[in-house]
């Protein structure tokens, strides 16, 4: 059981070149593959700067969103003044009925003085 020139056991003899080059070309295809993607996965700087560019882009989104509805609320906005103005133009009237009874201003500012007054009394009892 002796082998001879130093053969690996196998039937077929020594093993053929080429196919021992082509594998060690595939092997190190695959290990450079593999090397590119964890220098990748340790690039701390790259992976930094690609999420900031995404969060960038994500807060130029929601920036044009809240601009959008902004633009919206001011324009809902501005119509009811301008209805309401339109509105006042006719409640301005209101001016000249004061002017011709005032009574019932006069009468306000009296109840609005006595309850002053009633706190101020209230407020003076106390201390």
């Amino acid at each position: 059981m002796s082998q001879k020139n130093g053969s690996n056991g196998s039937s077929g003899g020594k093993p053929d070149v080429a196919a021992l080059r082509a594998e060690i070309k595939q092997t190190r295809a695959e290990l450079g593959e593999t090397v590119q993607a964890l220098a990748a996965k340790a690039d701390v700087k790259a992976r930094a700067r690609e999420q900031v560019e995404q969060t960038k882009a994500k807060v130029k989104a929601q920036a044009a969103e809240a601009t959008g509805k902004v633009r919206d609320a001011a324009l809902a906005a501005s119509e009811k003044v301008r209805h309401a103005a339109g509105a006042g133009a006719e409640a301005g009237d209101g001016g000249d009925q004061v002017r011709r009874n005032p009574i019932p201003v006069a009468v306000v500012l009296v109840g609005i003085v006595a309850a002053v007054g009633v706190i101020l009394i209230v407020r003076g009892r106390r201390r």
